[in-house]
């Protein structure tokens, strides 16, 4: 468990101050997250590389020469918001454009994709390299479809090395995609990892037995077998990850490898080092020839007791590019090269937000939506715990934690919004961004969605009729479904959101808050439902039949509020 915290709330920013002001020769904070101390030069591609705090030294311990330019950093296991995203590369890129280098999970492909198409209509070139490594998440001819686990490391590091050598943004994407695509790893769970604040672990695993195919926001094995000895846990591993090996003599490939053996955050040094005396029995056996093999902790997952192993299938590009020099907080080899290193000379700021002219009628309406996104909060407050537990059997555990943070940064946001006399357009776009920023995660970038499209069937010179309300959720649920790509029996909050927003429309006459009341037990008994199914999308999907038996809580949240909703409205 984490025992030195000021707050839950506060741990990742605090954390991430904390890293900065050890590193000042190397890190600057930034918006966001952090960037190099040093300018971007002039027409140099920018690598930005980020995700969830909780997993150092990923990702803001990997920015420096050689590697990172920038990390947006997330709460807990929660993606980096679009807004955090795009401040940190507002702070790296200059004029070569961008490489946005994360996990291949639901929440950082929403938020870095929000991002990125904000930076292109800025005129900012910007790629997208998903790392998606675990051999556990997909089938081999679904690669790019797997999540990412420790192979993060060697892509952005060969990455970053084809950028420090002169790489064009071109000549970037395609190596970090080529790197990933050479990259599978495998990882073992004897105990789930508790975050800051809770009292137990997001899963147990049964004493004597381990969890294969583990993720590492915290998600429990995809299948439980016995635990062996060191050494039998190392053949399973090297076996798992050399099942995919390339054809020898094809493409440049060799049987050389880079060999990561990484331990996800109680599993100790020396532990590591008797699995990897086996790993290194079995890479001569198999006659292949490690290149820089490296044992540590790489990505963790705060103190989850595991491990994983990490194989690069290399050609002479890439072992080039894997060896070469980088110079970070938390990953240093060899000496840089000197250069002309400048100072960074100032930090972007988005500053605070114009507030539009606004009638009476509008501000009166926003002070009623400030009211609700405080019941908002108020109740995913009280069930925090609950989803909590709900998203730790299929998922990462912090979905209550989210919608916590979440519907409290949206309230504070609208509140702020109504003593700037906002309207209520403005204040649903203010609290949905603000939703976004403080949640982070899948859930963060839906629900920011689902408030600024609602926001957008409000204006800021007129009331709100009944029909507007129901139009505006409406709207809001939409939003959700066009952004998240889910239908209905993914198992994700749209199985209560679609028929919902069906009972609404057919209960609505002329009251909002007696329709919203009387459609809100469809969302209830569909989110119920949900149980009978396994996951197809997201985290969970990788988790299969462990599911079932357990309701979605996407889907369980998503009526709460809506209940809540209704009863604010009739009251």
């Amino acid at each position: 468990m984490t025992y030195l915290l000021n707050s839950p709330d506060n741990f990742a920013d605090e954390a991430v101050r904390g890293l900065v002001a050890s590193h000042p020769e190397l890190l600057v904070e930034v918006p966001g997250g952090v960037a190099r101390s040093t300018q971007t030069p002039e027409g140099q591609p920018a690598l930005v590389i980020g995700g969830g705090s909780g997993h150092y030294p990923a990702f803001a311990g990997w920015v420096g020469p050689g590697m990172g330019h920038g990390a947006p950093c997330g709460n807990i296991f929660s993606s980096p918001s679009a807004s955090e995203v795009y401040s940190v590369v507002r702070n790296a890129e200059n004029g070569g454009g961008v490489i946005l280098g994360f996990g291949n999970y639901a929440g950082d492909v929403l938020h870095f994709g929000l991002a990125a198409e904000k930076l292109r209509h800025e005129g900012i070139d910007v790629r997208i390299v998903t790392v998606s490594d675990d051999i556990a998440s997909n089938s081999p001819e679904n690669h790019r479809d797997r999540r990412g686990v420790a192979g993060d490391l060697p892509v952005f590091k060969i990455a970053g090395a084809a950028i420090e050598a002169g790489a064009d943004l071109d000549e970037a994407e395609r190596v970090a995609w080529k790197a990933n695509d050479a990259t599978r790893s495998f990882g073992l769970a004897f105990e789930g990892c508790t975050l800051p604040g809770a009292d137990e672990p997001l899963f147990h695993v049964e004493k004597g037995r381990m969890g294969e195919g583990l993720g590492i926001h915290g998600e429990p094995g995809v299948r439980d077998s016995p635990l062996g000895s060191a050494s039998e846990v190392a053949d399973l591993l090297f076996d798992a990850v050399t099942a995919e090996e390339p054809v020898r003599g094809e493409n440049g490939y060799e049987g050389r490898v880079a060999v990561i053996l990484n331990g996800l955050g109680t599993v100790k040094y020396e532990e590591l080092f008797v699995v990897y005396a086996r790993i290194a029995e079995r890479l001569e056996e198999k006659g292949f020839t490690a290149v820089r093999p490296e044992v540590g902790e790489f990505v963790t997952s705060l103190d989850m007791a595991g491990l994983s192993l990490t194989f690069v299938f290399l050609d002479e590009e890439l072992e080039t590019l894997w060896t070469a020099p980088v110079e970070t907080p938390a990953y240093r080899r060899g000496a840089m090269p000197a250069a002309n290193r400048i100072p960074r000379a100032d930090i972007w700021n988005a500053g605070e937000a114009e507030i539009p002219q606004s009638s009476e009628d509008s501000r009166e309406c926003a002070r009623a939506i400030t009211a609700v996104l405080e019941t908002f909060q108020r109740v995913c407050a009280e069930s925090e715990a609950e989803l909590g537990r709900l998203d730790a059997v299929a998922g990462d555990g912090d979905h209550g934690q989210g919608m916590a943070f979440g519907s409290r940064g949206a309230a504070q946001a609208a509140a702020k919004a109504v003593e700037r006399n906002a309207g209520a357009r403005t204040t649903l776009l203010l609290a949905g961004q603000a939703w976004a920023d403080a949640a982070g995660g899948t859930s963060g970038a839906l629900w920011g969605a689902a408030l600024t499209s609602a926001g957008g069937v409000f204006t800021d010179t007129d009331g709100a009729t009944d029909e507007v309300i129901v139009d505006a959720v409406c709207a809001g649920i939409d939003a959700v479904l066009r952004l998240g790509g889910a239908q209905p029996g993914d198992k994700t909050m749209v199985d209560a959101a679609v028929p919902f927003r069906a009972a609404l429309r057919e209960a609505f006459d002329m009251d909002a808050g007696a329709a919203i009341t009387t459609a809100a037990p469809a969302a209830r008994e569909a989110a119920d439902k949900t149980a009978d199914i396994a996951a197809r999308l997201g985290r969970a999907r990788v988790l299969g039949e462990k599911s079932v038996g357990t309701p979605d809580p996407g889907a369980l949240s998503f009526a709460l509020l809506m209940a809540a909703l209704g009863e604010h409205l009739t009251r």
